[in-house]
């Protein structure tokens, strides 16, 4: 469900490691936000988009 329209960013995994080297898993979750967006069809839809996406401004928002 968490994943980018525009650039298919979703959740990554991986570990934190202290200082002696334990490692404990972690999840890393995309900064997805919700708008609505004209798309192909000219259908308004609301969708998730990275707050990166959305910056670089290639989508017609609502």
């Amino acid at each position: 469900m968490a994943k980018c329209h525009v650039t298919g960013k979703t959740t990554t995994f991986g570990n934190t490691r202290s200082h002696a080297l334990n490692a404990n898993r972690r999840q890393w979750k995309a900064n997805l936000q919700t708008v609505r967006i004209v798309d192909e069809d000219g259908n308004v839809k609301k969708v998730k988009i990275s707050a990166r996406a959305l910056k670089k401004g290639n989508i017609k928002r609502v």
